[in-house]
């Protein structure tokens, strides 16, 4: 574990990056050449980096010629098959000029659950880091069902943190910083520092929110922060548009601060509502 605030996020040995379906598909798609320039960075500094990405189906959509996200799970299966393969082109398309090697890895959150599939996704997580090779995780769309779904992919980005031992994991959103309320609402103020213990139970965090390419909201993203610090790992919540600023240890966005002892307890996590990602 690093201490140290949002210093922690620069001097990581490994850390884990989170991006949302909103923040690389449709009219942003064009934002993963700037997410892609400060990972290489982070990379080519020595840091061990896995990026967690949603974004298979709405970046399928356009292709199955579908104007909102689809409701039923088979189609939602098909998008995402197509949307995968595409995401990861774009990804590698970004990532060949700094020279860095993407690799695939689709998970179910039975894969984590059971010990031998969470061991041989460790295994193999170990040793594309061990390789130099920058790992894009993603939820394995195609093949899981509403009953076995992470439920979000901020939630997926805190185990997988917990699962390869990362120093911090950083969620990135589309605000600079998390508020006390929805921040369109009077009186809302912006959350700078979490401490571990913090009782976050008076402020109002949005709930999970379903639009036409993605889910999320503050609320999962608190959810997934109180996990991963639980585990020990410090967490920043921030803009895709300063992902730059943050793997730099800038001051901004919310910092959560890590469990002291890097313990997990079994209270306190706030639990995140079971969805539909991509």
């Amino acid at each position: 574990m690093i201490t140290g605030g949002r210093a922690a996020v620069r001097s990581a040995r490994r850390l884990v990056v989170k991006v949302g379906s909103s923040s690389i598909s449709g009219d942003n798609a064009g934002k993963i050449e700037a997410i892609v320039e400060a990972l290489a960075a982070a990379h080519a500094r020595g840091v061990e980096v896995v990026l967690v990405s949603s974004g298979a189906i709405a970046t399928g959509m356009p292709f199955l010629e579908l104007d909102e996200r689809p409701s039923d799970l088979a189609t939602q299966q098909a998008a995402a098959a197509v949307g995968q393969n595409i995401l990861i082109y774009r990804y590698q398309q970004a990532l060949r000029v700094f020279q860095v090697v993407a690799g695939q890895v689709l998970l179910t959150a039975g894969d984590l659950e059971n010990p031998t599939h969470r061991s041989n996704a460790r295994r193999a997580m170990e040793r594309l880091l061990g390789l130099r090779i920058l790992p894009i995780v993603n939820e394995n769309d195609t093949v899981a069902t509403h009953e076995i779904r992470f439920g979000d992919n901020d939630r997926l980005a805190a185990l997988v943190a917990r699962l390869i031992g990362a120093d911090a994991l950083v969620l990135l959103s589309d605000i600079e910083c998390l508020y006390t309320r929805p921040p369109s609402e009077p009186g809302a103020q912006p959350i700078s520092h979490v401490a571990f213990d913090d009782d976050l139970s008076g402020y109002e965090f949005g709930s999970v929110v379903v639009n036409s390419v993605g889910t999320g909201g503050a609320a999962t993203k608190v959810s997934a922060a109180r996990l991963a610090t639980a585990s020990g790992v410090g967490v920043l919540v921030t803009s895709a548009d300063l992902v730059g600023e943050a793997l730099s240890g800038a001051d901004i966005g919310t910092w959560f601060e890590p469990s002291p002892a890097g313990a997990t307890p079994t209270t306190g996590v706030i639990e995140t509502p079971t969805a539909v990602h991509g």
